[in-house]
């Protein structure tokens, strides 16, 4: 049977059973299942809606924080185990409300006896495979505990391991999936299910060909959803999260901040591109590969609504929002050798990937060049490191910067749009700009600021653009 044929009758499967045409992917964030309440908000969300059939999860909320300081090299045995106790103190305090408490208690405990091995082998010897093993039990976790919140309320639903199908290489850490083998694997394994039960699964996570354990790094359990709404074709993609959707900026900067209702793919990529949390840039790639919109919206107030995001939308304002992104290093090149010279900037890039760097912003002059680094939440460390440095210096002067946020306002046709300078910089004009990027998108204007400047300059820019 053709893949194409497969799809098709799993799909016609799954109308037949649910009496709908449509299919949706949704996923739940760590505080949509922090608890046994919000589990059980979630799954009143795909009660009220039989479309949904596929379910991704992710761990806890909490749990994977726990999890990160496991796999740290310099812990020792009595505070993992503490850790590990607060785990199952987490967990447990879910599987206290179902009958079947000690049966499911006995299963929490199995996984983090296996946790506590990882943990051992991880203190002798740290090493990027152990860590993803050890930081995938959230989910595993997490899956469990919410097929059976979904079975009290009467919802057939099983637990679906995602490794099965979420192929990737070896790169632990930001492991990158195999689109073909997931498509294929998909089709034969997970899809004949949706027509007897609600599948939950894993997000962040998925398996390589040795059969270990991958994760896919910053944003990939929403990434993990995008990803298995495209490989089986599904109609909608829901994200659903602790906030009622996109905001026009950060609610925690300005109490003026509004949700958005609709928004452009463009638009979200931006945002999401240039800080706006509720999304990983990654999730949209699948979805617009697929032209599948997605929704945004709060699980603890689903009857709010929340955001659609898709292809065409009825309106495209000149300023849709302003995305933040802080921690930002500034690096500055200046070589006279640059002036009127052939393959300068290729030498500085081939060591910037030799270093598996990726520039956000870049701005050039005839004899000097700047570009921007984003350091990721919760990264240890920069991301530019000495060596980095040492290394371009073989080349040029250099000078880097850190302390610096990187303020991006997200429009339609902003480089086409008379005045814009005058708009925005005018109602900032006390504050110091270090960088401007305008011009490459059509979709953004992004500069620097201070980082204490940061909220400042975005509430004065917010009250501007969004009276």
């Amino acid at each position: 049977m053709s893949k194409i044929n497969s799809m098709t009758n799993a799909k016609n499967a799954i109308n037949n059973s649910t009496g709908k045409t449509k299919l949706t992917v949704a996923k739940f964030g760590g505080t949509s299942v922090a608890n046994f309440q919000a589990m059980v908000c979630c799954a009143n969300i795909i009660k009220n809606d039989p479309a949904t059939r596929v379910v991704i999860v992710s761990a806890s909320a909490g749990v994977t924080n726990h999890l990160v300081r496991i796999s740290q090299a310099n812990i020792g045995q009595e505070e993992q185990h503490s850790i590990i106790e607060k785990i199952r103190a987490i967990q447990f305090n879910i599987t206290e409300n179902f009958d079947n408490e000690l049966e499911l208690n006995e299963q929490v405990n199995i996984l983090l006896s296996e946790l506590a091995e990882y943990g051992i082998s991880q203190s002798e010897q740290h090493s990027a495979k152990t860590t993803d093993a050890i930081l995938s039990y959230g989910e595993r976790i997490s899956s469990l505990l919410f097929t059976e919140v979904l079975r009290s309320l009467e919802i057939p639903s099983s637990c679906f391991d995602v490794r099965q199908v979420m192929k990737t290489n070896s790169l632990y850490g930001k492991a990158v999936v195999d689109i073909e083998q997931l498509k294929a694997k998909t089709i034969e394994l997970l899809a004949p299910e949706l027509s007897t039960d609600v599948i939950v699964t894993q997000g962040f996570i998925g398996q390589d060909s040795l059969e270990h354990t991958t994760t896919l790094g910053r944003g990939g359990s929403d990434y993990s959803a995008a990803l298995l709404a495209e490989a089986l074709n599904a109609d909608n993609l829901a994200i659903w999260t602790d906030v009622v959707g996109i905001f026009t900026t950060d609610p925690r900067i300005t109490d003026q901040a509004r949700a958005i209702k609709e928004i452009s793919f463009g638009e979200a990529a931006e945002m999401a591109t240039f800080g706006a949390k509720i999304l990983h840039p990654a999730t949209l790639i699948p979805a617009m590969r697929q032209n599948i919109p997605v929704f945004v919206g709060s699980s603890k107030e689903p009857e709010k609504g929340g955001t659609r995001i898709q292809e065409n939308v009825e309106s495209k304002p000149t300023y849709r929002s302003i995305a933040l992104r802080r921690e930002q290093t500034l690096i500055t090149i200046k070589s006279p050798a640059m002036l009127h010279a052939n393959g300068f900037l290729a030498k500085v890039f081939d060591i910037l990937a030799k270093h598996e760097l990726s520039v956000d912003l870049i701005t050039t002059s005839e004899i000097s060049v700047a570009l921007t680094f984003d350091n990721p939440p919760n990264s240890t460390q920069s991301l530019l490191t000495a060596a980095v440095v040492e290394e371009l210096e073989q080349l040029c002067e250099v000078s880097v910067e850190h302390g610096l946020s990187l303020v991006a306002v997200i429009g339609n046709g902003l480089y086409a749009t008379k005045g814009i300078g005058d708009t925005i910089f005018d109602k900032i004009n006390d504050f110091n700009i270090r960088m401007i990027c305008h011009g490459a998108s059509a979709n953004n204007l992004c500069f620097l600021v201070s980082e204490a400047d940061a909220n400042a300059v975005v509430e004065q820019l917010h009250t501007s653009l969004f009276p």
